[in-house]
């Protein structure tokens, strides 16, 4: 059981500290982001472009997040790990949503789970909490839905969407959710949600006023390069880094440098 736990998310909020979060989505990068202290790991759907290369999230199963997510908690210590509920896992019914969000915990070892959307998806957070499995919502951009918005776009420019993801803000929290996730939204509409509300928000894409910050580690360290988002912020080049090493490992091997005698047994 990991030591950060949702009551020390409500705690940072109102001790006005900031919640760092990163994904992860195997054992290596887990132990990396555990030793470095960060706060919460997300096993994101997001594994299905950035680890299975796929275009979008939608074709990520149910198995799939579990067997990454059992990878992520064997390597974590302190960091609290989130379940990302994959498309289709939930939207069959209440039932289907509170089963398979159960797995996360029972069979993956996650603390709790993260669900797309808002008013829809009340009635799925009140079963979950009297099931007391915690809940992180998310609101804004929900990539798995990627086909009724129409892309990858900014959400809440509009008075009206705005209002709209104000009150999903309150409803999801009303509802028992622990913490929301805003994901693309400008952020002086995320500065009121962070100050209405008193679980914390934590943003991506959506600027410096959420409780917290979480970004998709890939982009982060620079091992995905499809497409890099406008509200990323890259820390480092490891794929450049990567590739250096095994072009010289591969030139060492032709010349006959590697194996030496040192890698050798007599």
């Amino acid at each position: 059981m990991s030591n950060f736990t949702i009551h020390d998310f409500l705690k940072k909020k109102k001790d006005g500290k900031k919640i760092t979060m990163l994904t992860a989505y195997d054992y290596p990068f887990a132990r990396i982001l555990d030793e470095a202290g960060i706060d919460a790991i997300l096993v994101g759907d997001s594994l299905g472009m950035v680890v299975q290369g796929l275009d979008n999230t939608l074709p990520v199963t149910m198995d799939e997040m579990i067997y990454h997510t059992k990878m992520v908690t064997r390597g974590v210590q302190n960091a609290m790990v989130i379940g990302d509920m994959p498309f289709m896992s939930y939207h069959t019914g209440i039932d289907d949503a509170v089963r398979n969000a159960g797995r996360f915990l029972k069979e993956a070892g996650a603390s709790a789970v993260k669900m797309e959307g808002g008013a829809e998806i009340v009635d799925h957070i009140k079963a979950m909490a009297r099931a007391d499995i915690p809940v992180m919502a998310h609101i804004g951009l929900t990539p798995q839905s990627i086909h009724r918005m129409g892309g990858y776009k900014v959400q809440g420019k509009t008075e009206e969407a705005a209002n709209r993801l104000i009150e999903e803000a309150h409803a999801v929290e009303d509802a028992g959710a622990f913490s929301l996730l805003l994901e693309a939204i400008p952020m002086s509409l995320s500065r009121l949600i962070s100050a209405d509300l008193s679980i914390p928000t934590i943003g991506i894409g959506a600027g410096p006023h959420c409780d917290g910050q979480i970004l998709v580690l890939h982009d982060v360290i620079g091992l995905f390069e499809r497409f890099v988002p406008k509200f990323v912020k890259k820390y480092a080049d490891v794929k450049m880094d990567a590739l250096s090493a095994i072009r010289e490992y591969k030139d060492d091997i032709e010349k006959g440098i590697f194996p030496a005698e040192e890698q050798s047994f007599k």
